[in-house]
């Protein structure tokens, strides 16, 4: 599996939102970094790594949401989400593909004819799984989604006032109050 990279200066006397710019830094640049070649059928370890690094940063988006703009925020994960599913598409046959041939590698000969049909039909659902990929990420470029992470994080090392009162425009804290920006 991909190994996740360190998110640098992450320290128990950092604040939240610090910490929450950081991580969106971090999670973000592995993301990208994991794009490359991606949509390559023949190394299927890079859409596993890329995929794995949606999920690290859909979780760095869910677990620091406070920090965020809520609108902005909801887009980016949206967008991520959306990402992750088109990867998931593409891995999915991925996977089967490696076991059926690591089975049929294993089986007589006369046994193989019906293993290699089924990988057939699974290089078919790949192909569309990559063609579905391949969309997304032109989908992802167009929309600039490694722009907005960086607005997030921008607006993450805001001082905590100017942040929010940026962000919040109707946030209940406790059941019945409300803060109007």
């Amino acid at each position: 599996m991909a190994r996740a990279e360190e998110i640098p200066g992450i320290a128990s006397d950092l604040s939240f939102r610090e910490a929450a710019a950081r991580a969106i830094e971090t999670r973000s640049e592995e993301l990208f970094a994991h794009s490359e070649g991606v949509l390559d059928t023949e190394d299927i370890e890079r859409v596993h790594a890329m995929r794995v690094a949606t999920r690290r940063l859909r979780a760095v988006l869910e677990i620091f949401a406070p920090c965020f703009p809520s609108k902005e925020h909801g887009r980016v994960l949206k967008a991520v989400k959306r990402l992750a599913d088109a990867l998931g598409e593409r891995r999915d046959p991925d996977v089967a593909i490696e076991s059926l041939e690591g089975i049929s590698a294993a089986l007589p000969k006369e046994d193989r004819l019906g293993v290699s049909s089924l990988i057939g039909e699974l290089r078919r659902v790949q192909h569309a799984g990559n063609e579905g990929l391949a969309l997304e990420l032109a989908r992802v470029s167009e929309e600039g989604l490694h722009g907005w992470l960086m607005e997030l994080a921008d607006a993450a090392h805001l001082p905590d006032e100017a942040a929010v009162s940026d962000a919040v425009e109707d946030v209940a804290l406790y059941p019945g109050e409300a803060v109007a920006s």
